[in-house]
């Protein structure tokens, strides 16, 4: 079983009501076999669909987990306690049913694993990590992106 960024599926959990669908052959094959687990921490967590975008300000992921930094959304508003019980749920779904890898939605505050904005709000990326994959991979578990997943797919197939 493999935990999923609903959004990739086809959910329409992003900020703006919308989806990030992401149509991959294998991915459909997982998906047939039940082998994908969706999951959206940002609406887990509390926050609604439609809702104003949020970033991480100064930092990343590990950031926030450690106190350091906060999720605001664009109205200034803090939100980090969401993202961080949208994290904790998807971890703890993840522990329940021993998943080992995720494949989560890269850019997002919750779900990049390569990069994530900036925290000014001007579509500027960084390299960083998002909340919930920081705490996913805080506890042994591999996350991937759309942009990577081709190394988990040569994974599965070893």
């Amino acid at each position: 079983m493999i935990l999923i960024s609903g959004c990739l599926l086809g959910a329409n959990t992003r900020y703006d009501g919308e989806n990030n669908r992401f149509s991959h052959p294998r991915l459909m094959s997982l998906l047939a076999q039940g082998q994908l687990l969706p999951v959206c921490p940002e609406v887990a967590g509390g926050l609604e669909t439609p809702r104003l975008p949020a970033e991480i300000i100064r930092g990343d992921g590990k950031d926030v987990l450690a106190g350091k930094c906060s999720v605001v959304d664009n109205a200034g508003v803090d939100v980090t306690e969401k993202f961080l019980a949208g994290a904790e749920i998807a971890l703890s779904v993840a522990k329940l049913l021993k998943i080992k890898a995720a494949i989560l939605k890269d850019g997002s505050p919750s779900c990049g694993s390569t990069y994530i904005y900036d925290g000014t709000f001007s579509d500027k990326e960084v390299k960083g990590c998002g909340v919930t994959a920081a705490l996913l991979e805080e506890n042994g578990i591999e996350v991937y992106s759309e942009n990577n997943l081709e190394q988990l797919i040569a994974k599965l197939q070893d």
